[in-house]
């Protein structure tokens, strides 16, 4: 039945909300964590991605009650490195996180194009239509005609729809949608475009792909790692973890393993959920 189908698509991520609650005993333990001379790393990862991204809203409201101070802060302090941006990128809201993603990704000298392609491609049209609310009200109105007219499709489309319009294109033309992008398209907005094709096809291959290549070769992108696993873990991240075995020759686990370090691997393990090795 269609409940029954809602309940397990709910279940698709590897982070869940605690059951056992209580955001003023977290917030205790987040506090002796950072208390004194050392850190206890160890005790602030474990209980971050033990907590859905709301029940760390409260936790962080809470300790503001209790100590008078703002959590993120005082774990920007204690913290440091990539571990550090992946703990604040985990005690971010979600709209927050993506609307900061892509404010700095318009901002400065040249706009990074594959944030903005991701992050607008993979999120529902609803999503869309309140991230671009957001970054209006922060006065980001850095937008051409071409970005105005992605938007609105981008706002305004089903996956549903759009595999079909795909099918109906190729009996048509005899092309797949892809290969005429490919041709008829370049830049940005073919970038984009062949985003859009690839999230209606399959989102969990989409972002199993854009993980892949975060990793693959000499240096690690760890912004990109970083933004997959959190935006991810509460929504799709066990279908991400098929899709990557089913594509490359290991597991998303033992490639995360081989490319990372420390409590920056810790987390991003936990995040990961286990392995299919």
């Amino acid at each position: 039945s269609l409940l029954v189908f809602l309940f397990l698509q709910a279940f698709r991520g590897t982070v869940k909300a605690s059951a056992n609650f209580k955001a003023s005993a977290d917030a205790e333990v987040l506090h002796k964590a950072m208390k004194g001379l050392g850190t206890d790393e160890a005790a602030i990862l474990q209980l971050l991605t033990a907590r859905s991204n709301a029940q760390r809203q409260e936790i962080k409201a809470s300790y503001k009650t209790l100590f008078g101070k703002d959590l993120v802060h005082d774990l920007k302090g204690e913290l440091g490195g990539k571990f550090e941006t992946l703990v604040v990128a985990l005690m971010t809201p979600p709209l927050t996180y993506d609307v900061t993603s892509l404010h700095h990704a318009i901002k400065g000298a040249g706009t990074d194009e594959k944030v903005l392609v991701e992050i607008l491609a993979s999120r529902t049209p609803q999503q869309v239509k309140d991230i671009i609310a957001a970054l209006f009200k922060a006065g980001e109105q850095k937008y051409g005609t071409d970005e105005q007219s992605f938007i609105t499709i981008l706002g305004n489309r089903s996956a549903e729809h759009l595999r079909k319009v795909f099918d109906a294109y190729t009996k048509l033309s005899g092309y797949e949608m892809e290969e005429s992008i490919k041709r008829e398209t370049s830049g940005s907005l073919r970038a984009l475009l062949l985003a859009v094709v690839k999230c209606a096809r399959s989102v969990p291959s989409y972002f199993a792909e854009t993980l892949y290549y975060a990793m693959k070769g000499a240096g690690t992108d760890d912004d990109t790692l970083i933004r997959v696993m959190v935006t991810r873990c509460e929504v799709d991240m066990l279908d991400i973890r098929a899709a990557f075995r089913r594509m490359f020759a290991c597991s998303l686990h033992s490639m995360i393993k081989g490319d990372t370090n420390g409590d920056y691997r810790k987390t991003l393990l936990l995040l990961c959920g286990g392995d299919d090795a």
